[in-house]
Order: C-alpha cells, then structure tokens, then sequence
C-alpha cells in the first residue's frame, strides 16, 4: 500500500512508494528471523564491557577518536590471524554497522549518472542503499541453485558498465557460499573496467570458504565488507568494517562523517575483539547446530539448501501458511519473499528444538 504523504513535504518522487527496511519484530518464545548470534557475552566479557564503559565515561564530554585507529589496528590483527595476511590500519575502516560502510561506498563511488550490480536475490539492503544513493541498481539474476553465472556477468558488465559490483557470500537469504575461484574472476572483469567489486562478508565466520581479504593485495579493486554483529554476536553495538586497499580507505573518509563513531563503541570493540578466540568458539557451536537442524528437516522430509552462514533456507509448498503454523507454536522465522521457501536462523540448541518439534507438528508428524 503507497504512503499518503502530505503536499507541504517535499518527499523524493523515487522515495514515495517504499517502504523502509525491517523485519517483524514479535514478542514470541523462540525468535529465528533476524540471523543474530543467540549466545549472549559471558560473566567476563560482560565484566571487562562494563569496566570500558566506565573508563571512558568520565570522558564523554569529548569527541571520539575520529578515525579510530587504535580499533583499526586490532581489527586488522583479527583479519591477518584469520586469513594470514599483513594489513595494517591503513586497510581498515569501522563504522556504525556494515550498512554505514555500504552506504559510504556508495556515496565514494556511486551516484547519479552511476550504477551498480548485484546477484539476486540477496542483501536488499544493497538495492535500498543505491536507491537513497541515486545510484541505477542493474540485478542480475543467480542461477536456480542460486550460484553466479560468469557469462552472464562478464555481458550485463560489458553493456552497462558499473562502477560497482556487489556480491555477498556466503549469500543472503540463500546461505550459499560463492568460490573464491569466482570471485577472483569477477575481480578480473572488474579490474579491467576500472569498477570496484565490493564482496559483503557479514557471515564469512560460519564459512569453510577464503575470504576474500585474500585477493586484495593483487586486486585492489577488492573491497571486503565485514561486521562483528554475527560472529561475535555483537549487533546491539553496531561495529561494521572494511578491508580493502588504503587509498580505497582515503577516499572514503571524504564523504564519512566526522566523529561518526563514538568513543563508547569504539572502546566496546577492543574489548570484544580481545575475546575473539571464545566468540569464535561459540561460531564453531553454531555451524554444527546448522548442520544437525538441516539432517533433523531432512527427517521430516524437508529439503534443506546447503548454507555457510548461520541460517538456511529450506523448501515449502506452502511458505505463508507454514509461517503461522510455527509462530502459531512461539516459533518466528522469516519469509523472504522467495516462492517456495523459508529462512530459519540457527538459535540456541533448544530453540532448535523448539522450532524442530513446531515444524513436526506443522507437517502433522506428532
């Protein structure tokens, strides 16, 4: 249904039939819908949180370090560790969220009189960002299994020629992992247009697959969107990053801005980063849950898409139907827009349980 917007304001004519991103926020038992980490911070880490708080505290009537640089520099120690490579601050950015890094890329290197491509279905937020941006959004579309096509790239890339390419991986809401075999091939047409191929990482932690952190260094036309909102189940604090070339970084900063990421947050991170080794750890819990819900739908003769990330996608003949049979048990799971299919977030194992047992009953197994 289209807004009524007042005369008196001037809204944009592209803006008036939107509407603004979000999913259902239900008060319910078991929420699955929103792909965040179930697993709260432990007694320590809650403890060394609190005791940051209270160090900066007494220096709130300041501004924060405008560019970070302590965060950066551990955020870069993270991804080396991870990934065995050499950056420095001088490859990383943080901000409020990866959707703040996202809508700064666009904002650098997109605009009117600009487009950019993305493999749907995936992050709409994507596609939303380019809208507020005036940027042409071009989608092409994924293979049925939801994989990338590289003829189809390499001719919409030829005939539209965008400044920037998004790919998500491992893809959202599909969960599936894109090789970095591929993506290094879109590299390559991309380097050779001058466009920036922008891979969205924000579930790159539940992945087997490289990062793409890995390809940077011989394609600098590489940049990798990441968040501490999933792995270290941190999305209340809001921390997003990039990694990506340092002159890439510079340009950014013309249009970030100034002082956007307080000293609370900043100071939040670095404890949370510190504690990456057991963050990770309760990853690790998450992908074997993953594993043992999909075997458990597969029991009840659900098929269930292979996933990298913390949710799947799984089929139904029935999604709307199916979707109030299961928050109907205190089960909320999220209906994608996609026919014939389902997303569940991976939860904690007995809100697995829960949402196992819901889906039985749904199916009138018990």
């Amino acid at each position: 249904m289209t807004n009524q917007w007042p005369a008196w304001l001037p809204l944009r004519a592209d803006l008036a039939d939107q509407t603004p991103y979000g999913a259902p926020q239900l008060d319910v038992p078991v929420r699955l819908n929103t792909n965040e980490n179930p697993f709260g911070p432990s007694r320590a880490l809650v403890k060394d949180l609190e005791r940051a708080l209270s160090e900066v505290g007494g220096h709130l009537n300041r501004y924060p370090d405008r560019d970070a640089i302590e965060l950066r520099r551990a955020l870069a120690r993270y991804i080396n560790q991870l990934s065995d490579t050499t950056f420095d601050e001088r490859s990383v950015w943080a901000a409020n969220g990866s959707n703040e890094v996202l809508q700064t890329i666009f904002l650098a290197f997109g605009g009117f009189g600009r487009s950019a491509l993305g493999f749907e279905p995936s992050y709409s937020m994507h596609r939303n960002i380019a809208r507020s941006t005036g940027t042409q959004w071009i989608a092409v579309e994924r293979d049925s299994d939801y994989a990338i096509d590289r003829l189809k790239t390499a001719e919409v890339m030829s005939a539209h020629s965008p400044t920037l390419i998004f790919l998500t991986t491992p893809n959202n809401p599909t969960g599936t992992v894109t090789s970095l075999a591929d993506i290094e091939h879109i590299a390559e047409l991309c380097q050779k247009r001058n466009a920036l191929l922008v891979v969205d990482e924000a579930y790159q932690e539940f992945s087997s697959e490289l990062s793409a952190v890995t390809l940077i260094e011989r394609y600098p036309n590489v940049l990798v969107s990441r968040t501490m909102s999933k792995a270290f189940a941190f999305a209340g604090t809001r921390l997003g990053y990039l990694v990506a070339d340092p002159k890439v970084i510079e340009a950014l900063q013309l249009v970030r801005l100034p002082y956007h990421l307080s000293t609370a947050t900043q100071s939040l991170a670095l404890v949370a980063l510190s504690y990456s080794q057991e963050l990770l750890g309760n990853v690790a819990l998450l992908s074997k849950e993953r594993e043992r819900v999909m075997q458990q739908l597969e029991k009840l003769g659900v098929q269930a898409l292979r996933s990298g990330a913390n949710f799947f996608l799984f089929a139904t003949a029935t999604p709307g139907e199916l979707w109030q049979k299961l928050l109907a048990e205190g089960v909320l799971i999220r209906d994608v827009g996609l026919p014939g299919a389902l997303r569940v977030t991976i939860g904690t194992p007995e809100e697995n349980d829960r949402f196992i047992a819901a889906m039985a009953k749904a199916r009138g197994l018990i």
